[in-house]
């Protein structure tokens, strides 16, 4: 088995690697980081959970390092786009995980919070930006932030990115870009509008695909329980006073959904919490913060939860309502059943939800296993 030794990776985000306990690297980080390294144009298709973040942030890192140069003010050599707030703050973080033993600096634009700090660290000179397009643009748009001198762009989630609608913000940020770069994008899944989208920015890529382009872990046990909109509560409320779901992270269509849902199972004397767009980003970053130590063991979620979290030991996923693209419920259950864990994936799924149901069980290639009641939260089969 190759190790990160193995790959020609700069000596200090070997020593940052070989800290954080990373030694092996997975399927996607062994093939697409000497891509990364020659400078080539790059898609890269692996499911959630198998390291996509490093793939792209070690060699990038490694192509910073070698040229020695730093970034003048208001500029980056690097930007990296992410769908979503905590995404982009995940990826910042592992760049700076990555890059601790070096000079390097990252920095994330995101919306919710204020600009001041945005601002004066692009004043500085940033090495690597993480961004969500909107805030992006405003920094575009006020002068704050020129991308005359950005030689490496990453579009990362790219499905989501137009599930989410950015696709013009994304063409919008490439007119700001050089010709002259190179452009790496990852996602877990690869619908034909983003594959349009990849002939429109990238230059003969290279495509690398560790899995089928909408698998979902081996790991995960799929499990369906049918049941009416106004039994699910009281069905959800019955499987988590089962004791066996010791960390789950419920997912809903909408914010007045997740609100109602948790004021329900506050009723029932169940911890939880919720996220979703209306909270503020210190709200989010702090519910996720609290949900990652265990101090409360349900977290009701719209999708600004379902890409690019990495939540450890989350033993389930339930889909209170069942997404209608299908693609949708890969990344969701992408959340457990990461770093080699088994986890369990239950959707709740009403009569109007089952032409939904067969999308998915097409995309997955197999019929999903049903299940009766409290039964379907068990232990992994």
């Amino acid at each position: 088995m190759t190790a990160f030794a193995a790959l020609g990776l700069a000596e200090p985000l070997l020593q940052a690697l070989q800290a954080a306990d990373m030694i092996q690297p997975t399927p996607i980080q062994t093939e697409a980081i000497p891509v990364v390294m020659q400078g080539r144009d790059l898609i890269g298709l692996a499911r959630t959970g198998t390291g996509k973040t490093a793939s792209f942030v070690l060699p990038i890192l490694h192509r910073l390092l070698q040229t020695g140069e730093r970034a003048d003010p208001g500029t980056c050599q690097a930007l990296v786009l992410a769908p979503t707030r905590e995404l982009a703050r995940q990826i910042c973080d592992a760049a700076r995980t990555f890059g601790r033993r070096t000079t390097l600096r990252a920095t994330t634009l995101v919306g919710g919070v204020p600009r001041d700090k945005q601002d004066r660290a692009l004043g500085n000179g940033i090495d690597l930006v993480v961004a969500t397009p909107g805030r992006l643009l405003d920094h575009l748009a006020s002068g704050t932030l020129r991308l005359h001198e950005t030689s490496i762009l990453v579009l990362d989630e790219a499905d989501h990115m137009l599930d989410l609608g950015f696709i013009d913000e994304v063409r919008s940020v490439a007119e700001h870009l050089p010709a002259q770069r190179q452009t790496l994008l990852f996602s877990a899944t690869m619908p034909a509008p983003i594959a349009a989208l990849a002939k429109h920015l990238l230059r003969n890529p290279v495509t690398i695909a560790t899995a089928p382009p909408s698998s979902t872990a081996e790991r995960i046990d799929h499990r369906i329980v049918f049941a009416e909109g106004g039994q699910k509560r009281a069905l959800l409320v019955d499987m988590l006073r089962g004791g066996r779901m010791e960390r789950t992270l419920v997912f809903v269509r909408t914010k007045q959904n997740a609100d109602a849902l948790l004021q329900a199972l506050d009723s029932a004397g169940i911890r939880a919490s919720a996220i979703h767009g209306d909270k503020s980003q210190a709200q989010r970053d702090r519910v996720l913060a609290d949900f990652r130590r265990g101090a409360f063991p349900v977290l009701v979620a719209t999708d600004v939860a379902a890409r690019g979290i990495d939540i450890p030991d989350l033993t389930h996923v339930v889909n209170y309502e069942i997404p209608d693209v299908p693609e949708t419920y890969v990344h969701r259950v992408g959340r457990t059943a990461r770093a080699g864990a088994r986890g369990i994936a239950i959707s709740l799924c009403a009569g109007s939800e089952r032409a939904a149901l067969r999308n998915i069980e097409k995309l997955l290639g197999k019929r999903l296993r049903v299940y009766e009641g409290r039964q379907a939260a068990g232990r992994p089969v």
